[in-house]
């Protein structure tokens, strides 16, 4: 075959005999369910069955006007122009006018009804999506690419909007307006009709030839815009790091690696999809021009079988006739777009939200008493093992526990078991005696704060990211943790004081001055239980006494665990506990493990307390 049959346009096809052959969906997957896709839109909608109903009525008016149209242009013809009668001529013409302004009007009503039906079960379903991210288990959020799921939330439901907007109406009145068409045709001429009709057996296998293809190419090119959105907003996230270590190249080089995958995807779907007005475009032209053909002979022999009115008629008919086809092909390849994404929307709303049956202690005050008894837990345990193995200690009310040890040793793997991000594999956690599996999700970590060692801070005020920790705190008790936390002498020094709107990042105060906010939003909480993941970032040190005070503050009372990184951290500790392996080696008070002379020990000496963030 020649190369440019290969590759036409520099675009190699991606598509094969075999992938047609094969189900859309791998064993396992998802069935094409465009049925099911489609009646959960229809619920969506049908909400606002009253003004359905009307828009709906509309098209039936307008789709009657668009068929009386040209039947009183062939009336005209036939008993005016051509009989050479003019008494009534400017009523009809009258008349004519009242059809098609009619007809002007109907379409517009039905239209902008239409959009608003439409937007409407479009942001139900954006919010129905939104909501069920918030009920989602964290590991779900785990395993995902975050710009994927923004892609699902955007680029997915966008396409059910344009559906919605324009394909609904379209469908519906081409095919009334194509079941009058016929009637109408068959009752003026049955043979032309015939001969207009030969089109369909033509236009049903090119259609077919092209959403055998379209189907799959929509699919492939919308997982192919999640998986770049998904790069992309890891790479804008995650953009210190790549300029830290000079891997611009490598990210560009993927990027160009899955935009010319969009690239591929996105030019063959469009290709198979433009094939059909082609051909609808040159069977409209062909219909035409056999009526006109046919019918010109007809008359012709003045038999009265066919006059030149019929003839006028027909050929504005069999363009009518066509166009519903036309347009029911092209929305055909719209609504594939929308069932696609409507699928990989609803693929997500389906996934399991994070149980929690537990309703026996919602309002239970906690004391902060924490046991672990021979815990194990793995995020994959058939692939990656387990990250905690058989771990058991206690902790008491108002006591400070620090977590030391290697990277990927376990310290973050508890703290995820601890906030009930998973819950352990084997063994029991009890809170105040209680199994943490018997608390409910929300009366647990309404009672605890985490200070992570990268704050995450909102495009907000600093009020605002402050009261995170409690919306209902007033502007005083914000003010008073943030004097707590150390963070006010600085927060009054920016422009707009406390109303200062920080960015997403928090790019206009350092990761010190971060790490105090985060305190400062913990003590406004007032947790029974505190996690905290020290920060290991270069921090000054006057920053750094301040942050060990506020840390000092928020400790006092509360029942804390610590990832530790610092000395001073672990000395103020009351229990410390040394992980290896996803094991508990050592534990007990720092004196107690320094004449053991262990793991700790040898730890102190060579003074690698603890790595950096980790699992």
């Amino acid at each position: 075959m020649p190369e440019f049959l290969k590759r036409p346009f520099g675009y190699e096809p991606i598509l094969t005999k075999g992938d047609l052959k094969k189900p859309a969906h791998k064993k396992g997957e998802r069935p094409d369910n465009w049925k099911g896709v489609l009646l959960r839109i229809w619920k969506l909608v049908d909400e606002q069955r009253a003004l359905l109903v009307t828009v709906l009525a509309l098209v039936v008016v307008s789709s009657g006007l668009s068929i009386l149209g040209p039947y009183l242009v062939g009336h005209i013809v036939d008993n005016y122009i051509v009989a050479g009668r003019f008494g009534g001529f400017g009523k009809m013409v009258a008349a004519l006018l009242a059809v098609y302004f009619g007809l002007s009007v109907s379409m517009y009503l039905q239209s902008f009804w239409m959009i608003g039906i439409s937007q409407q079960a479009v942001y139900k379903m954006r919010a129905g999506l939104f909501s069920h991210f918030q009920r989602l288990p964290v590991k779900f959020f785990d395993r995902r690419q975050h710009g994927e799921l923004m892609s699902r939330m955007t680029n997915d439901i966008e396409n059910v909007s344009q559906t919605l907007n324009n394909s609904f109406i379209q469908v519906f009145s081409s095919v009334l307006t194509l079941v009058g068409t016929v009637v109408v045709m068959l009752s003026l001429s049955p043979l032309l009709t015939l001969l207009t009709m030969t089109i369909i057996p033509v236009m049903f296998i090119a259609v077919r030839w092209v959403t055998r293809r379209t189907g799959r190419l929509y699919k492939a090119q919308q997982k192919a815009v999640g998986e770049l959105n998904g790069m992309i907003e890891e790479s804008v996230s995650g953009q210190r790091i790549v300029k830290a270590f000079s891997q611009e190249d490598r990210v560009m080089e993927e990027f160009i690696e899955k935009g010319e995958n969009l690239r591929r995807t996105g030019f063959w779907a469009l290709t198979y999809a433009g094939f059909i007005p082609k051909v609808m475009n040159l069977l409209n032209n062909g219909a035409f021009a056999i009526v006109a053909g046919v019918g010109g002979i007809l008359a012709l022999r003045g038999d009265g079988i066919v006059t030149i009115g019929t003839i006028v008629i027909f050929t504005e008919y069999a363009r009518q006739f066509t166009r519903p086809l036309n347009d029911l092909a092209n929305q055909f390849n719209t609504v594939l777009s929308a069932i696609a994404g409507a699928e990989r929307v609803f693929a997500i709303m389906d996934e399991p939200e994070e149980r929690d049956d537990a309703v026996e202690y919602g309002d239970l005050a906690l004391r902060g008493e924490v046991e672990f008894h021979d815990v194990s837990f793995g995020y994959d345990p058939e692939k990656s093992g387990y990250q905690a193995k058989n771990i058991s200690f206690r902790v008491r009310p108002g006591e400070a526990a620090a977590f030391v040890g290697a990277t990927g040793a376990g310290k973050t793997t508890v703290m995820q078991l601890l906030a009930r991000f998973y819950d352990a594999n084997e063994g029991q956690i009890l809170i105040d005696g209680i199994p943490i599996t018997d608390l409910p999700r929300k009366t647990l970590r309404s009672q605890m704060a985490f200070v992570l060692q990268d704050p995450f801070l909102f495009e907000a005020s600093v009020m605002e990211n402050i009261r995170y920790g409690r919306l209902d705190a007033t502007d005083e008790e914000v003010i008073r943790a943030a004097k707590e936390a150390n963070a006010h002498d600085f927060i009054m020094k920016l422009d707009d004081g406390y109303e200062e709107v920080l960015s997403a990042d928090g790019g206009e105060i350092s990761q010190g001055q971060k790490q105090l906010l985060s305190i400062a939003r913990a003590l406004v909480a007032d947790p029974v239980l505190l996690l905290l993941d020290e920060a290991t970032s270069s921090i000054d040190t006057v920053t750094e006494m301040k942050i060990q005070e506020a840390l000092e503050r928020l400790m006092e009372g509360r029942t804390s665990f610590i990832i530790a990184h610092r000395l001073n951290t672990v000395r103020q500790a009351d229990l410390i506990f040394v992980m290896q392996d996803g094991r508990l080696v050592e534990s007990g008070p720092q004196q107690e493990l320094i004449e053991s002379r262990g793991l700790y020990y040898q730890m102190l000496k060579g003074d690698e307390i603890g790595g950096d963030e980790e699992e």
